[in-house]
């Protein structure tokens, strides 16, 4: 959730976007399936971000939950404003003594359990009757109250209460598992307090006090920044003042600024491709982490996107730069939060129509775009890693025995680089299998997984009714894996831009 959005969106098309390797005709990638692995835990598919907490209350957003659950697995979902006031959770007498009302909420954590995903529990924003400042609302649609509390013992007894129902309905086996990150954003207008820095570790330091005296077994981190900044500051805080933190959380987008996520830094080149930009950040992070005394310390990187240009996160090119920054980021990240997996999503209102360049998987009324395809088969990848030099390609093994391979083309989006970008063809060169060894290879491209040439021959309309989304999922639904074999050790594929593939085979 980025108010940097809502500025930076305009001023980002002059920058330049996306830009891995130079496009060519032809390419060989060498591949020794027999080479020593890694371990590759699916660290993009953990946890997915969502609107707020409200909308879990919408049988929409469970369809589009279970959907995204079917073909990634995901844990754990991170949402906003689980103590806004549209959910009741606290008011004040006559007397202004507090009075506490968990009945929503109890029917959200519900919801999320039924559907096999747990939360981390985005401690936000400040009740009316709770805040210093009862007018400080956000812009958003939903107009979140970003003051700090009026009392901080009020808001010690809030968190008290809420930690400890949490923990009388589910168990304190079940809460331990689940993640408490305190506030959203805290260094931009997600936070009223004066001085900003100083008044959310206060904030902090006070509600990570709090849940672990209700028990010390849950786990609660921050800061939950904006791109990745703060970090350092958090960690001296935390640790002068011996304040509990079990993990380290903050956020970057791709189109996020350089001079917003590495000021002063100049080391970092001010024009740094977007596609670098998010695991440069996480790689800072990290690097401040063990400077620290922290390097085991879990870091979660709790919401970034692809760039949103030109509706770009509608199309088949989240796969691919899906793809890339997973090859970059492995190995930095306990567990990164994609920021959606559903259009289900009203910072700026109820969406008007499906397909308006949304972060989710899936767009309105429950229709699948190609990134919930793309995701399908990057959750096909194994559990180990290959080590490859190449810039577009993910080798690994899975523990039946097969060599997972994703690789694919990365192209900016826009309408110049689309016209310029080229399909490349590709020769795998697999040693360490038959020289014939079956192949089996599913795509996300042009024509398949798409649903916007679909969209476009129903007419494009703006409330598709079910059976229209029915038949959209029936037709970009992706066909069994096409099946061949390995020719003397050797595979060939011809690439469009911004496709992704999965090849897989057998080992022995």
């Amino acid at each position: 959730m980025r108010s940097f959005h809502s500025f930076k969106s305009k001023a980002l098309l002059l920058l330049p976007l996306i830009f891995c390797l130079p496009l060519t005709a032809q390419q060989t990638i060498q591949i020794d399936a027999s080479a020593p692995t890694t371990p590759f835990p699916h660290f993009w598919e953990e946890m997915f971000g969502s609107g707020r907490a409200a909308l879990v209350l919408r049988q929409s957003y469970l369809n589009d939950l279970k959907a995204v659950k079917q073909v990634t697995d995901f844990r754990y979902v991170r949402f906003h404003a689980i103590l806004h006031d549209e959910l009741g959770v606290y008011n004040e007498d006559e007397h202004g003594n507090p009075v506490y009302n968990f009945a929503y909420i109890d029917q959200i954590y519900d919801n999320l359990l039924a559907n096999g995903v747990r939360p981390v529990v985005e401690i936000s924003f400040m009740p009316k009757k709770l805040a210093f400042n009862p007018d400080a609302l956000h812009p958003f649609w939903y107009k979140q109250n970003v003051s700090p509390p009026k009392s901080m013992e009020k808001w010690d007894g809030l968190i008290t209460a809420f930690a400890k129902n949490l923990v009388d309905r589910y168990g304190i086996d079940e809460v331990s598992q689940w993640y408490f990150e305190v506030w959203n954003e805290p260094n931009i207008d997600f936070w009223g307090g004066v001085p900003q820095q100083r008044s959310y570790f206060e904030l902090y330091d006070h509600t990570a006090r709090d849940l672990k005296a209700v028990n010390p077994r849950l786990r609660v981190g921050g800061p939950a920044t904006a791109a990745a900044q703060w970090v350092p500051a958090f960690l001296k805080y935390t640790s002068d003042h011996n304040v509990p933190v079990d993990f380290v959380s903050s956020h970057g987008y791709a189109d996020d600024t350089v001079e917003n996520m590495f000021p002063d830094d100049p080391s970092v080149p001010k024009d740094l491709p977007m596609d670098q930009r998010v695991c440069r950040a996480i790689a800072k992070v990290r690097g401040q982490m063990k400077a620290a005394g922290k390097p085991s310390m879990p870091l979660f990187w709790t919401e970034w996107n692809v760039p949103g240009h030109d509706q770009s996160r509608d199309t088949t090119y989240v796969g691919p730069a899906l793809a890339n920054t997973i090859r970059q980021c492995d190995g930095m990240v306990d567990m990164m939060s994609f920021w959606t997996f559903s259009d289900v999503f009203e910072e700026g209102g109820p969406g008007p129509r499906p397909f308006i360049g949304q972060f989710g998987l899936r767009a309105e009324f429950g229709i699948n775009k190609p990134s919930y395809y793309g995701f399908a088969l990057l959750h096909q990848l194994g559990d180990r890693r290959i080590a490859n030099p190449a810039h577009d390609i993910i080798v690994t093994r899975s523990a039946d025995g097969q060599l997972k391979i994703a690789l694919w083309t990365l192209v900016d989006p826009d309408p110049e680089s689309l016209r310029n970008g080229k399909s490349r063809t590709i020769t795998l060169n697999i040693q360490g299998t038959p020289a014939d060894a079956a192949v089996s290879i599913q795509r996300v491209d042009n024509e398949h997984g798409n649903v916007l040439p679909e969209y476009a021959k129903i007419g494009k309309p703006d409330y598709p009714t079910p059976q229209q989304v029915e038949q959209l999922n029936r037709a970009t639904q992706l066909p069994a894996p096409e099946g061949t074999h390995l020719k003397d050790h050797q595979l060939t594929l011809t690439l469009e831009p911004n496709a992704l593939v999965l090849v897989t085979t057998t080992l022995h």
